[in-house]
């Protein structure tokens, strides 16, 4: 079982980070909109369009790989000091009340939206000669069925809490290092930053 959920990770983790040079290419295409604008004045047209179009497949496409890393923001200030089994008891609920009936719908309503862009071959219409959006309404089915196969996994994860009484480990990836963190993974403490910092100090009080 833990060798399919961790499957199921790897795959959501593969297309998150691919879809995550996205950014890059938004970078670099708005940077040379901006120069060709401002100093060719030679505007594109189809510069915003495109501009939506890859953000907003970013942003989908990294909905499950998110949630493979729990990374979602929660409202709920009280969660962090709930103990496990509790945790996985309302994280179930929540999946199996709203979780899974919104994706499902999602998936269904995106898959009837992209099919009729494509059978119309539907084009943007915020700027003349617009590019195709069937291409991009495509990836709303996709990036739903990606997320209720990860939101499957999360309900099985919260039956094994429930079971176990603690959670299953998760596929280890790249994560934010806070200052905290930091100090503890280069040996340093808060009394070795003061004294430097009274040294320095000193340091430039001696110089004429």
């Amino acid at each position: 079982m833990q060798k399919l959920l961790f499957f199921v990770d790897r795959v959501s983790t593969w297309v998150g980070q691919a879809f995550a040079w996205l950014i890059l290419a938004l970078t670099l295409q708005v940077s040379w909109e901006v120069f060709s604008r401002y100093v060719l004045n030679k505007p594109n047209a189809w510069s915003f369009d495109l501009m939506i179009m890859m953000y907003g497949t970013a942003f989908m496409m990294a909905g499950a790989y998110t949630l493979s890393k729990d990374g979602h923001v929660r409202g709920d200030v009280l969660y962090g000091f709930f103990p496990p089994r509790l945790q996985a008891a309302l994280d179930l609920i929540l999946y199996i009340l709203f979780f899974i009936p919104g994706i499902v719908a999602l998936v269904w309503a995106g898959y009837s939206y992209a099919s009729e862009s494509w059978a119309i071959n539907e084009h943007s219409t915020l700027t003349a000669n617009g590019p195709p959006l069937y291409p991009f309404k495509t990836v709303i089915p996709i990036a739903g069925a990606l997320l209720l196969a990860q939101g499957l996994v999360e309900i099985v994860r919260c039956i094994a809490c429930l079971k176990d009484g603690d959670w299953p480990a998760r596929e280890e990836d790249v994560e934010e290092v806070d200052v905290d963190k930091l100090k503890e993974m280069v040996k340093v403490k808060d009394e070795d930053i003061a004294k430097l910092d009274q040294f320095v100090t000193h340091k430039k009080g001696d110089q004429p």
